[in-house]
């Protein structure tokens, strides 16, 4: 998709590339594999060193392991490429993460921790896409239990109040998604 109009022509200076991916383990953990690229068109000059047209100016790394309550047991991070010589030096910091859990309020957890000169702006951006990327890994999970319940007809019981009621729009409390989901009703908050 373009916003461009056919009469203007765009050149192309810069690209970032974040893939994140979800796996199960044979041992019932989860790891998600993250990876942030910054690739630039043009020849630059960078404080440090020089990039090459089509270089790479940030390519980093995290791996996390979670267990089924979404609570990182492993985290490790790498820079491969940074702007500065000194950019791998915080990517031990990210170890601190161990023990913090995956919900409400993660973000906000995460930079206490390695947040501004305790971290690396691109390393913890990535790590919020990383957390999106787990919690879709384990929806995986869940809808597939969710489908062999259906087939069983076994009926859906809501015990805990599902996290993503209120997130959005489209889960909100008195939406559609939701009557239609939790037809039962929702316990309280």
């Amino acid at each position: 998709m373009t916003t461009t109009t056919p009469a203007l022509t765009r050149t192309l200076l810069h690209t970032r590339e974040i893939r994140c991916q979800g796996f199960a383990r044979s041992d019932g953990l989860f790891e998600i594999e993250g990876r942030l690229q910054d690739l630039t068109n043009a020849a630059t000059d960078l404080p440090f060193h020089s990039v090459a047209e089509g270089g790479t100016i940030h390519d980093m790394r995290l791996v996390m392991t979670l267990d089924a309550e979404m609570v990182i047991q492993h985290i490790a991070a790498t820079t491969a490429v940074g702007a500065s010589p000194f950019c791998a030096e915080i990517s031990t910091a990210y170890s601190q993460l161990k023990g913090l859990k995956i919900a409400a309020g993660f973000k906000r957890n995460m930079k206490a921790i390695v947040g501004g000169a305790g971290g690396c702006t691109h390393l913890s951006e990535l790590l919020e896409r990383m957390a999106n990327t787990a919690m879709q890994t384990l929806f995986s999970t869940y809808r597939a239990q969710s489908s062999l319940r259906s087939a069983s007809s076994q009926k859906r019981e809501v015990a805990v109040r599902p996290w993503v009621v209120g997130t959005c729009h489209a889960y909100r409390e008195d939406g559609d998604a939701v009557r239609l989901l939790w037809p039962e009703g929702l316990p309280k908050a």
